[in-house]
């Protein structure tokens, strides 16, 4: 997807990266405000385009979300400056910082433009702002955690992002409720350590890199186009692979991140929390099921005119991505035994 950019946009997507370096490197709150402003003044001209009304919608609620959070902020900063300091200031300063770092990445309950504003990308974007626009703000979130804080929004996150998919007839729409799921995850690796954040961070980036250079070259925005559409049975399969490993089905390979943060959280004795996790998964599994099922067994005669055909080379890309997503097979085996 990366070469279909022109010269402006590759422009852009430098400043973006260089503004989440800025903020991760800081020694003061101050430069990560000002990184996190850079970040989002970069990532506007990406996403709107004049010809495309739901892309310049998806620019404009973007840049009034995120400077709400940046204001909230750079408020919760100049607060910790300027009052004295106890417990309760602590804390509250704690949870305003965190919000604001949460509104910032779409999590509950600030996730309401979330959704909509996934929905108004092209698939491209969609990425970026599944996992790079990800990344700075939680980094900066485990510099100030306040856990007890985390806990609650940890499953309030995967409770929510579970419930939204259901009834969902788009794909960026139901893969948006699916981050947030997967963004009660992320918080709890954060937690346990960043080490475990990052492993965790890089499989989902590497399964939703994968999902949406599918769909991308398929031209799929909604569920339905997966019923309507003859497609390759090895691109089925492979839609069916990934949507399984996206989900934590084991022995695929996005188990392995889920299985280390489960017994991180079986060690500190958190059955409740872990108890919620494995059934909203479960949830999670039945949604992708319902849809790869049904593209599975739909067959007819009428529909053979919109058979898609892909070249060869992207067909092998698929097949090399679905390989890599068995090889999960393989490391489960060799770290339970």
């Amino acid at each position: 997807m990366l070469f279909m950019l022109n010269s402006n946009k590759m422009f852009f997507m430098f400043i973006l990266c260089f503004s989440s370096l800025i903020s991760i490197s800081s020694n003061s709150w101050l430069g990560c405000w000002i990184g996190l402003e850079i970040n989002l003044l970069s990532f506007i001209p990406l996403i709107s385009t004049p010809n495309n009304l739901l892309n310049s919608e998806a620019s404009l609620k973007y840049f009034l979300t995120q400077s709400i959070a940046s204001i909230n902020f750079l408020f919760s900063i100049l607060l910790s400056m300027l009052i004295m300091k106890n417990f309760i200031t602590n804390n509250l300063i704690s949870i305003l910082i965190n919000s604001s770092l949460l509104m910032k990445m779409g999590s509950m309950p600030f996730h309401f433009w979330f959704p909509n504003i996934a929905e108004g990308l092209s698939w491209l974007n969609y990425f970026i702002l599944m996992t790079w626009q990800k990344i700075t703000p939680m980094i900066l979130l485990s510099y100030y955690l306040n856990s007890n804080f985390l806990y609650l929004m940890m499953i309030l996150n995967v409770m929510v992002g579970t419930i939204g998919s259901f009834n969902q007839t788009s794909l960026r729409k139901m893969m948006a409720f699916s981050s947030i799921n997967n963004l009660g995850w992320m918080l709890s690796a954060l937690m346990i350590s960043q080490n475990l954040w990052m492993i965790y961070f890089l499989f989902y980036s590497f399964l939703i890199s994968f999902m949406c250079f599918l769909f991308y070259i398929m031209n799929i925005f909604y569920i339905n186009q997966l019923f309507n559409f003859n497609l390759n049975l090895s691109i089925k399969m492979s839609i069916m692979i990934n949507f399984l490993s996206l989900g934590g089905l084991p022995p695929f390979l996005g188990f392995f991140p889920k299985w280390m943060i489960i017994n991180y959280l079986l060690m500190n004795d958190l059955f409740i929390i872990i108890f919620i996790f494995m059934m909203t998964s479960l949830i999670m599994l039945f949604i992708y099921i319902r849809i790869i099922y049904s593209s599975l067994m739909f067959f007819s005669i009428k529909l053979k005119w919109s058979k898609i055909l892909i070249k060869n080379n992207y067909l092998s890309t698929i097949n090399f991505f679905s390989m890599i997503s068995l090889l999960g097979m393989i490391i489960s085996t060799f770290f339970f035994l």
